[in-house]
């Protein structure tokens, strides 16, 4: 697999919750670490994502914002 992206976090799916439009997948990346992402039904269809599957989570975004209460 080659992207663009700099960031692509290897990780096993964990679990997927479908809805009627959007899937979200939360990937385990490391031992009590997990990463969740929202895509369309069809793209996880595709991908046949399923529970204890590897899979990658890339993410490309110009923008990094911090909170603090």
């Amino acid at each position: 697999m080659k992207v663009s992206a700099r960031n692509a976090i290897k990780g096993t799916v964990k679990t997927v919750v479908p809805g009627a439009v959007n899937t979200e997948i939360t990937l385990e990346i490391a031992p009590g670490i997990e990463v969740t992402a929202i895509i369309t039904k069809i793209s996880a269809e595709e991908l046949k994502i399923s529970e204890g599957k590897m899979a990658y989570a890339v993410i490309k975004s110009s923008d990094v914002l911090l909170a603090v209460d």
